[in-house]
């Protein structure tokens, strides 16, 4: 907004990956916001949570101030000396192991099953590109890196929009899954996640983080949200149908989606670097990539927002 002084407001943000149509239930009253978070509701959070993720033992599941502070935490929690990233990805995870001095290869999806590192990290599905590996395949991995003390991390902060991708049910010694509370719920602001773990790490994490890791608003939506199953399973399908018509609109504007999840489409094209900037003069975020000069990513905007994003995308893309 400070580049763009003399652009339309107010901004529409399509930089990041989130649900346009939050989640709208009880928030924390004034009462619990007066005293500090009873560790019973946070048993609570974490075990309706659990039930969210289908994981039987609520003992595996930590609270967080957000899936960033549980992966900031992990390379702490696994003491990994090396890791394997597939990337491209988020550059926080290879920040977060770097700053723990551990040997950081990113590797690509194709070199997968051949990754001999500690710790493999992988985002599933992948931001930016939407990349899956399906879950009987990532069922094998974990299995196969298991049995050689191997330890596989699967980052599944974009599964609620495909959840038969999800692995954070099937308990292993080798597991660590990361959740996120804030992309499909539409709630960033509260700072939830989950680190899905083995009880011993789970219980490091807790002790790194100290006795109050979440606040009352994020209890309460937490367990409010995680909840009402119904809303889950309207909203995943609601977000299929909203990133399909997304993805109908760029492409009637010339714009090629190679990728995304229902939650961001990724489109590649040269002119990727000019249509940022017309779109910022039109008071329009999205999310260029420096190492990929010719990928823009768009989050979805709201349905009011279609008729507002097209004709910016007419003048931009010409």
């Amino acid at each position: 907004m400070a580049a763009y002084p003399f652009a339309p407001e107010p901004w529409l943000d399509l930089s990041t990956g989130i649900n346009p149509a939050p989640w709208n239930g009880p928030r924390a009253s004034l009462e619990m916001l007066a005293r500090l978070p009873d560790p019973a509701r946070i048993a609570e959070l974490e075990a309706t949570a659990a039930r969210a993720f289908g994981v039987a033992d609520p003992a595996r599941i930590v609270a967080t101030a957000g899936a960033e502070a549980g992966l900031r935490w992990l390379p702490r929690a696994l003491a990994a000396e090396t890791v394997d990233i597939v990337s491209p990805t988020y550059s926080s995870h290879e920040a977060a192991w770097a700053a723990n001095d551990a040997h950081v290869s990113c590797i690509d999806a194709a070199s997968l099953q051949a990754a001999t590192a500690a710790a493999l990290l992988l985002v599933n599905p992948n931001n930016p590109d939407g990349r899956t590996v399906s879950r009987n395949e990532m069922a094998a991995l974990v299995r196969s890196r298991a049995s050689r003390g191997l330890w596989t991390i699967v980052d599944e902060s974009f599964v609620e929009t495909a959840p038969e991708f999800s692995v954070a049910d099937l308990a292993s010694d080798g597991l660590v899954v990361l959740r996120s509370f804030g992309k499909f719920y539409g709630l960033p602001g509260v700072r939830l996640g989950f680190v899905v773990a083995p009880p011993e790490i789970a219980d490091r994490i807790r002790a790194l983080q100290g006795e109050w890791p979440v606040g009352a608003e994020a209890i309460t939506m937490g367990v409010g949200a995680y909840g009402d199953v119904s809303w889950r399973t309207r909203t995943e399908g609601e977000l299929r149908q909203h990133a399909a018509a997304l993805d109908g609109l760029l492409e009637q504007r010339g714009l090629h989606v190679v990728g995304g999840a229902s939650l961001f489409r990724l489109v590649s094209t040269p002119a990727a670097a000019a249509i940022f900037e017309r779109l910022c003069r039109a008071g329009i975020l999205t999310r260029p990539f420096a190492e990929r000069p010719d990928w823009l990513r768009f989050g979805l905007p709201r349905r009011e927002d279609f008729a507002r994003l097209d004709l910016a995308l007419r003048d931009a893309v010409g």
